[in-house]
């Protein structure tokens, strides 16, 4: 959208939210949306209002929008804008919700229009079709105990997807170059921010994390839902794509087995017994 011109990361956030709701500002600055793309908002990780009440076992389905509104409204920053990196599904809740709002949308029919069909990821949406539903693996707990999917009415811009291991090796193909496609300008742009994590080597592109050595420069992206972990990444100069996808809740995920195969980095040994 930034290519396209209909925002600019540089905007205040504010801007593209409903009459209202305002985000918190301190020390005279407003957060931007690169801001929230690359983790630096301030905003926490989740809101503090945030607990199931309907389903524990599917946890953000009863927070609303409107709950997320009031809490954006109420709560005061504790550090300045852009001082430090903390990882926050809200602050890409609220991403989600500005894309949606701006392009007359909704987020997976905007994420369908201008990045899985022109990209051919069928099996790439929210809501399952038949065919994926007969396909979708079984989300398993911390001790491989099956479990419910989760559902993100508000948190779509966070983690709201489901996908296959093919479809995202075709995402990563695409960042990579392999395929020819209308979003690599965009997809290059995507990568060129860069703010510091907490780790030693680590920064902040916009979605994505970027670690730096001397002789190599890796993207990487994971997350996680109710019995479900996600990984994957890609080094640009050597040409190589990863992605490892489980159906069960560990404490590393694929991300130890994606790093080694990226840059060597060692494997973590099994989880405890239960």
């Amino acid at each position: 959208m930034v290519q396209r011109g209909d925002l600019s990361l540089t905007d205040p956030a504010s801007k593209y939210l409903p009459a209202g709701v305002t985000l918190p500002e301190r020390g005279g600055k407003q957060i931007e949306l690169i801001d929230l793309a690359t983790h630096t908002s301030g905003l926490p990780g989740m809101p503090s209002d945030f607990y199931p009440i309907k389903n524990e076992a599917n946890p953000y389905v009863d927070y609303t929008i409107d709950q997320m509104n009031k809490f954006l409204n109420s709560y005061k920053l504790d550090r300045d804008i852009g001082a430090k990196f903390e990882y926050s599904n809200l602050g890409f809740a609220v991403l989600g919700h500005i894309v949606t709002r701006e392009a007359g949308m909704d987020y997976e029919t905007l994420v369908r229009e201008r990045i899985t069909a022109p990209l051919n990821m069928r099996d790439t949406s929210i809501a399952l079709s038949p065919s994926m539903k007969a396909r979708l693996a079984v989300g398993h707990d911390e001790h491989m105990q099956p479990t419910p999917n989760w559902d993100l009415p508000a948190f779509e811009g966070a983690g709201a997807l489901r996908s296959t291991a093919n479809d995202i090796l075709t995402f990563l193909g695409a960042e990579l170059g392999y395929i020819d496609t209308p979003l690599s300008t965009a997809m290059k742009a995507e990568l060129a921010p860069r703010r510091p994590r907490i780790e030693s080597g680590w920064f902040s592109a916009l979605a994505w994390g970027v670690y730096e050595t001397p002789n190599q420069e890796v993207f990487f992206k994971n997350g996680g839902t109710g019995g479900y972990r996600t990984s994957m990444g890609f080094d640009p100069k050597a040409g190589v794509g990863v992605v490892v996808l489980t159906n069960s809740v560990t404490p590393s995920g694929g991300d130890d087995i994606n790093l080694h195969i990226l840059t060597g980095s060692p494997l973590e040994g099994p989880p405890a017994a239960h």
